[in-house]
């Protein structure tokens, strides 16, 4: 599907990823309608960020992507529906997992539903890498065992085999795309990268963190967004499951070297038995196989580690960009 002028609706508009999907569409020439969730302030989240010009060129509906009816009134006359609306914090999953399953679960079928009720032509449903829990193997194909190691994760199963469901039913045109993790500007300070910069922006000489040893495969979320879009035009990725991915790993401890390095700080790393994950919980590998969406597509992560930190650690520098985040508190 060719996304230039096409009418494209952006759930979870107003959060980190999906803020940096909006500004990609308007690049590629969609028009662009993003869903924000309601809340009392009348806050776009992110979108409040972009200036003015930018802003005007986006249609914003603010709902609930647990309200069927909103949803379905959001989702009506669109091309193609982008759904990245979800509950995501995972130490958050263990103390409230109902409004995971609410939020991700039947968020996602409020979505499926819509979309099938409007034979909408391309629908890009967001998975994650926590599925896989533990690498059984690596680096980590789409084949690879799914495994419930936190409620979060668990209801991201649950979404994603609901999609998976639509498509096998009903033929409806979903691709669900399965990004390793994802860093950059905007990120959460629940995240790891944004907990270890922002820690060193406010001058801590000790750096909190929870367990040291566990891998992850890193990406700059403007790859995350290249891949998203490359899947939703790429007619053979419909009804597949699609990692996107660096094929990359780094320990937590090696990542905070590397960033405490790249800032010209030093800094003791501690280990924090407050923000370590229930032992069986832990996800201790994580190493993405990308050769799927690179046959499908030809995409390839075009920004290196290095090079994202970088820009991550300029944004993060500013203090009107931080003025907000909860530095020195362990952020649920």
């Amino acid at each position: 599907m060719d996304l230039k002028n096409r009418e494209v609706l952006v759930t979870g508009a107003d959060g980190f990823i999906g803020s940096h999907l909006v500004e990609a569409l308007l690049e590629e020439g969609a028009r662009v309608k993003a869903f924000v969730y309601y809340n009392s302030f009348s806050s776009c989240g992110w979108l409040d960020t972009f200036p003015k010009e930018k802003l005007k060129s986006v249609e914003i509906f603010s709902g609930d992507i647990r309200d069927p009816n909103g949803v379905r009134s959001a989702m009506k006359g669109v091309d193609a529906v982008f759904h990245l609306a979800a509950l995501i914090g995972i130490p958050f999953s263990y103390h409230s997992p109902d409004s995971y399953i609410d939020t991700n679960v039947k968020g996602t079928l409020n979505v499926l539903q819509a979309a099938r009720d409007f034979n909408t032509g391309r629908v890009i449903i967001t998975s994650t890498s926590e599925v896989y829990g533990t690498a059984k193997y690596a680096p980590i194909d789409e084949k690879h065992p799914l495994q419930g190691q936190s409620p979060y994760s668990a209801s991201k199963i649950g979404a994603d085999k609901i999609a998976e469901s639509f498509y096998l039913s009903f033929k409806l045109p979903v691709v669900t795309a399965r990004p390793f993790n994802t860093y950059g500007p905007r990120q959460s300070a629940r995240a790891i990268i944004p907990t270890i910069i922002t820690q060193l922006v406010k001058g801590s000489k000790e750096i909190k963190l929870g367990a040291l040893h566990p891998t992850r495969d890193l990406n700059y979320v403007s790859d995350i967004c290249a891949g998203f879009i490359a899947l939703a035009k790429c007619d053979p990725a419909i009804g597949k499951t699609v990692n996107i991915g660096s094929g990359r790993e780094i320990t937590i401890k090696a990542l905070a070297e590397l960033i405490i390095s790249a800032m010209g700080k030093k800094a003791d790393i501690i280990p924090d038995d407050l923000r370590k994950r229930p032992e069986n919980s832990e996800v201790e590998r994580l190493l993405c196989d990308n050769g799927r969406i690179k046959e499908l597509t030809g995409w390839k992560p075009a920004v290196s580690l290095e090079k994202g930190l970088s820009a991550t650690i300029d944004w993060f520098k500013d203090p009107e960009n931080i003025k907000n985040y909860k530095w020195d508190a362990y952020n649920v």
